[in-house]
């Protein structure tokens, strides 16, 4: 299942979140907690009407919310199917071309000779990517999903579900996971060759040292002495969801949309997009001189 959120903040200017991950992770938990609003699909469609697909889906359900004088809008954009199949090659490929698709609708309204003042931005700027705590290794399908969609997205990984691990379960997985990354070459946010100065690598790099975020999520609040907490409870206690010394849901909240969400934008939009209008305008120049009856290395000592 993959959840895509636009966060609207004061001015009309979007931000897109891409929750993905097979079922069953808690996406939509962690979007309503995330938000503290019902805002997933699950929470808007019947029980009844849900079932898993047999094919990767992608639906679409906007809102609106305001807190405090701050406005949201959320466009939640649910795959339904990914990673749930017995056979899940290539099931990165539907989401792989809704994010191509929304870097496409952007450049068609920019190069557009009577473009609007303020281009509607549906871009996805974060891939949020739920791992199962299964306190091993990464599975071929995370590695895969994961080492494609870094090449065009942000992406910051979690584990899913964090309280079924003990403490040094957790630690072991993580450092795992970190490994892993490393040995296949993917780089999640923060990227470490966008860090800006000595003081934002400083910053950034103890968020490297927690990736992948443990996360649990509830939109359930329950008396704990004597507040009331979102969490989680079992026969041994209540696991406070903004508690960080029960899991790490508060450092994920910062980061997407307290302390980083302009510079995931910011990479968003120098870099993943760029590269994609880079390429498509390649594309069309090298369409147009093949029409005309230009030779491609005229062309190409032209770019130079």
């Amino acid at each position: 299942t993959t959840v895509y959120v636009c966060v609207n903040v004061l001015l009309d200017c979007w931000s897109g979140f891409l929750l993905t991950g097979q079922s069953g992770l808690g996406k939509s938990t962690l979007m309503n907690t995330l938000f503290k609003s019902k805002v997933s699909r699950k929470s808007v469609l019947a029980a009844a009407q849900e079932k898993i697909p047999k094919t990767i889906e992608i639906k679409s359900i906007s809102h609106d919310i305001e807190e405090k004088g701050v406005r949201m809008k959320l466009t939640v954009i649910d795959t339904p199917g990914f990673g749930d199949q017995i056979n899940n090659e290539n099931c990165w490929q539907p989401i792989m071309k809704f994010i191509n698709d929304q870097y496409e609708a952007y450049l068609q309204e920019e190069i557009n000779i009577n473009r609007k003042k303020r281009i509607p931005d549906s871009r996805v700027h974060c891939c949020i990517y739920f791992i199962p705590p299964t306190g091993h290794c990464l599975r071929p399908l995370d590695v895969e999903f994961m080492r494609r969609l870094s090449k065009v997205v942000n992406i910051v990984p979690v584990i899913a579900k964090a309280d079924t691990l003990t403490l040094e379960e957790r630690d072991f997985f993580k450092k795992k996971i970190r490994e892993e990354l490393r040995a296949n070459g993917i780089d999640v946010y923060p990227q470490k060759e966008f860090d800006e100065d000595a003081e934002d690598r400083m910053i950034n790099e103890k968020i490297r040292e927690m990736i992948p975020f443990a996360v649990v999520g509830s939109d359930q609040e329950y008396q704990v002495n004597g507040r009331r907490l979102l969490g989680r409870k079992t026969k041994w206690g209540t696991i406070e969801v903004e508690n960080i010394a029960h899991c790490e849901f508060a450092y994920l909240r910062d980061l997407l949309i307290r302390t980083h969400m302009q510079n995931i934008k910011d990479i968003t939009s120098s870099i993943h997009y760029e590269m994609y209008r880079v390429r498509r305008l390649n594309e069309n120049n090298t369409v147009v001189a093949h029409a005309n009856g230009i030779p491609e290395h005229h062309l190409a000592a032209h770019e130079m």
